[in-house]
């Protein structure tokens, strides 16, 4: 079956572990936005066994870059 999400995605899936000074972000999939912009689809290239799932904005689209 072939994506039918556009090639950028919309937003970069991280597993976080941690918190504080010893917090461990690691990148496992991306998001893109449902054309009627009322859900996401994600696509995990890893499946974490701890920590929690946190969905941003790539780097490169948001302020803080």
């Amino acid at each position: 079956m072939k994506p039918t999400q556009k090639s950028k995605p919309d937003y970069a899936v991280y597993v976080v572990e941690g918190e504080g000074d010893k917090t461990h972000w690691l990148k496992v999939g991306a998001g893109w936005t449902h054309s009627d912009g009322e859900g996401i689809n994600v696509t995990l290239t890893a499946l974490p066994l701890n920590g929690r799932l946190t969905i941003r904005k790539p780097k490169t689209e948001r302020d803080d870059a």
